[in-house]
């Protein structure tokens, strides 16, 4: 690692036009760059991208995770379960000072949302999981009043797609007021595929599923900040969603065991039911005569669902006959708080520490009947998982240099097991993430930024509870309860000229999480499921190139990437570098009009172990803004309509060609009103710096 240091510092020396302006209060202290086109603002620092979605053309997108898909590097994974930054993988995703999961993203309004920042170095304060972090920062009112909005958005898939909104704040001298609720009725269809073969077992085999679900989803939020004095605030916020689908679905198989040949129609229904509560509790105090300042919150979480599915087989066009039912149940309860601690001494010396402690508790119950082979199972599973951690953080500034040295411990305990049986998991481990960085001045437009840093990757708490879903009698798509953590070493460069700036970093990722195969051969049945991969190493060199002219602005994002995945149970492939691609464009005209062209794209990829198609998406929107709240936003999302994915891969001697299909080709219509009555506060609340709350 450290001749891989040295040799990414002399490259990038190498490029003396990409770098940027330092300051002298914080660490890799840059001026902030801003490009403004009146209704958007980019702000560049540090590689990293702070977008204002409050004024720009994205605020009356219909949920958060379409929103976080149309910002650079961010990409959604075609089951909307998963969220990963080009380059950097999953990332830790952080509303205000809370760290969140995907359920609290579907949780959040659009309209509740001020800024997303995409940060590509964390520090020590932040959790150690995740090589990068996505900061939502939700919009406070400075003004007394009170507001409504009312958003509206008509989306034509595959089917129609309906999505209401209405969201309220009251603010009187300190104290505010939040609340949202929208209700979605929803149509997404759904297809996969896979063409097989088992070669040691003389199996072949090939299967394509497809189905829509009919979903009504709720949404809906409380809060309320009370800013107590000039040095001391608290809040309170609470959000959830309830959903349920109706989801019908066929599947189409064709089989081949040994000479046995089978061509099988599959009809399946399904219903499910989630509901999901979310709150924090936070409190901020700075101490003025310590040059200090402290922050506590505390977090609970409930997730819980109930599923139940029927499914009918038809084998060689004869008759459907019942095949099976499965009703499974899943519920987490997770509590976490924290407490950070920070003292600024003089020479621009500021040391941090803080610890944290989770809990979570889960429980599975799993009820199969196989008609065709006359067999019923049922199963509970407790999962238990405890995580205590505590850093230590010093940075500072020595000769015009700015420098930041910081470690986190983090203690694990995993307890699993069936109700019945002897333990089936148990782990206990603690480990290091230490952290550092310098950044270097060159001259008042060009910083040279290096940065270490250590992570690890957890798996959610449902993919580590057992589950299990069949789409024809031979193969399922499955959890794991054995999964490992991924932990990932990474060095990064960064040389940054005004608002412009290339990076090159080189990772190295252990027990990396990916899909794979585990066969059971007595049913002749084929299990997809997440697992533990040996090895993933790459290097990632990037360009980030923004310009603004008048009327017009744009973000462009280029990213060269060499990635390699092992494992000794899969065939290893070529490794090529590839290409990521995202361009924004906004044009600001006159009358309140305006205009958005967004393009983004893969090249094929060849990394060890998986080979994926190449994938280019292009999306355009106007919006117009009447009597100055009234704004109506047109969106033709998938312009060239590409919604196809492949995968090809050779693991545990299974050859599997994948297909994946995505429901994303869209034309919406959202109308978005607002109403109030605002007005200066009596209570005059000091100029703060956006950026000095706990997380940066």
């Amino acid at each position: 690692m450290k001749i891989r240091l040295v040799v990414l510092t002399v490259l990038l020396a190498s490029y003396p036009s990409f770098a940027q302006k330092t300051e002298n209060d914080t660490l890799n202290q840059m001026e902030e760059v801003v490009i403004e086109g009146n209704t958007k603002t980019f702000i560049y620092k540090n590689g990293n991208v702070k977008i204002d979605i409050a004024n720009s053309i994205h605020k009356t997108v219909s949920n958060t995770l379409d929103l976080l898909s149309r910002l650079p590097k961010i990409q959604i994974s075609p089951d909307r379960e998963k969220i990963t930054v080009i380059g950097k993988g999953t990332p830790l995703v952080y509303i205000d000072n809370q760290k969140v999961e995907m359920n609290d993203l579907n949780a959040l309004s659009v309209e509740d949302i001020k800024t997303i920042e995409i940060i590509d170095n964390p520090s020590s304060k932040y959790e150690a999981e995740g090589r990068s972090v996505i900061l939502i920062t939700r919009k406070r009112n400075k003004k007394e009043g009170y507001q409504l909005t009312f958003l509206e958005t008509a989306a034509f898939k595959k089917k129609f797609n309906n999505y209401l909104g209405m969201n309220s704040s009251f603010k009187l001298s300190k104290t505010e007021f939040k609340a949202n609720f929208n209700y979605n009725r929803l149509n997404p269809w759904e297809s996969n595929g896979s063409d097989y073969k088992i070669p040691a077992n003389n199996i072949q085999s090939d299967y394509r599923v497809a189905g829509y679900t009919n979903r009504n989803k709720y949404v809906y939020g409380v809060g309320v900040y009370h800013k107590i004095n000039e040095e001391e605030d608290f809040s309170f916020t609470a959000n959830g969603t309830s959903k349920n689908d109706d989801f019908d679905f066929s599947t189409k198989t064709n089989s081949k065991i040994g000479e046995e040949q089978n061509r099988i129609r599959t009809l399946g229904k399904s219903k499910e039911y989630e509901n999901f509560i979310n709150s924090f509790l936070n409190y901020n105090k700075k101490i003025t005569s310590w040059e200090a300042s402290l922050f506590a919150g505390l977090q609970y979480s409930n997730y819980n669902s109930e599923s139940f599915t029927s499914a009918l087989n038809n084998y060689n066009e004869t008759s459907y006959e019942p095949f099976q039912q499965t009703q499974d149940g899943f519920n987490v309860n997770v509590f976490s708080g924290r407490i950070d601690f920070e003292k600024k001494f003089k020479n621009e010396i500021k040391w941090e520490t803080g610890a944290q402690y989770s809990s979570a508790i889960a429980h599975t119950d799993l009820d199969i009947k196989n008609f065709e082979q006359d067999l019923a199972s049922n199963s509970k599973y407790q999962l238990k998982e405890k995580n205590t951690a505590a850093y230590a953080q010093l940075s500072g500034t020595l000769m015009k240099i700015s420098w930041m040295a910081g470690v986190r411990a983090e203690n694990t305990k995993i307890f699993g097991r069936y109700e019945g049986e002897p333990v089936s998991v148990d782990k206990n481990y603690t480990t290091l993430f230490p952290k550092a960085q310098l950044s270097i001045p060159i001259d008042s437009t060009k910083t040279l930024n290096l940065n270490y840093g250590r992570s690890i990757s957890r798996p959610d708490y449902s993919s580590t509870s057992q589950g299990l879903t069949y789409i024809n009698p031979y193969f399922a798509f499955a959890t794991n309860i054995n999964l490992n953590p991924s932990i990932t070493s990474e060095i990064v460069a960064t040389l940054q000229y005004r608002d412009k700036s290339v990076k090159l970093s080189y990772y190295e990722n252990s027990n990396v999480i990916n899909y794979g195969f585990l066969y059971n051969e007595p049913q002749n049945l084929l299990i997809y499921r997440p697992q533990n991969f040996e090895k993933e190493t790459g290097y990632n060199l990037e360009f980030m190139l923004p310009f603004s002219s008048n009327f017009w602005s744009s973000t462009n994002i280029v990213s060269f990437i060499l990635n390699k995945i092992e494992d000794s149970s899969a065939v290893i492939g070529d490794t090529k570098p590839y290409a990521y691609y995202y361009s924004n464009h906004v044009f600001k005209l006159k009358n309140e009009l305006q205009f958005s062209l967004t393009g983004w794209g893969l090249t094929s990829r060849n990394e060890g172990v998986f080979q994926r198609n190449s994938y280019f998406q292009l999306d355009l929107a106007a919006s117009k803004t009447f009597f100055k709240n009234l704004s109506c936003t047109l969106n033709y999302n998938n312009v060239f309509r590409n919604r196809t994915f492949t995968e090809n891969f050779e693991v545990s001697k299974v050859r599997s060609n994948a297909i994946f299909f995505v429901d994303n080709c869209e034309f919406s219509i959202a109308i978005r009103y607002t109403l109030g009555k605002i007005k200066d506060s009596i209570y005059k609340e000091k100029e703060v710096n956006e950026n000095s709350g706990r997380i940066k």
